[in-house]
């Protein structure tokens, strides 16, 4: 199976990309990388024969690999021309979920709450220039030491040592 998905993604990276990369990942499957592009597309075997789980995806800054935005079964069969349109249209989906990402509405994120991290990240605050204790930190902090004034004075205060 791993030759036969090799030999169909060497196929389909000579038709979709001039500069591409092609090589096996660890779960049986091939990668091809077009880094001009900034684009993913992984053929994995699904235990059918002559099926393959097509994958599309973005390329992160650092050169990693982002989780997949698409994916769907073909089959290896079909002529290259028909993998290639299935992979463009793969692509398509990838480029448009990567532009509705990056701009400032919220129509390309998924439905919740978002993360604190990203929440903070977004909202330009003021910034900051030191770390001091704030008042409410103070206030904590003098609240314990008064309960603990109160303990000790309660234990030792009347017992006359």
């Amino acid at each position: 199976m791993y030759a036969q998905l090799r030999e169909t993604a060497d196929e389909l990276a000579g038709i979709l990309w001039r500069e591409h990369t092609v090589y096996r990942e660890r779960g049986g499957g091939v990668v091809i990388r077009g880094e001009h592009v900034g684009r993913w597309i992984s053929l994995a075997p699904t235990g059918g024969k002559d099926r393959a789980l097509l994958r599309a995806g973005r390329l992160l800054d650092g050169g990693t690999t982002a989780p997949a935005r698409s994916e769907t079964v073909v089959d290896l069969t079909a002529g290259t021309a028909e993998l290639a349109t299935i992979c463009r249209r793969l692509l398509a989906d990838v480029a448009a979920g990567a532009d509705t990402a990056q701009g400032p509405s919220r129509a390309g994120r998924p439905e919740g709450k978002p993360g604190k991290r990203a929440a903070r990240a977004a909202r330009p605050g003021r910034p900051r220039t030191s770390r001091h204790t704030s008042l409410g930190s103070w206030f904590v902090l003098l609240c314990v030491a008064g309960v603990l004034g109160v303990w000790l004075y309660s234990v030792f205060g009347r017992s006359g040592y």
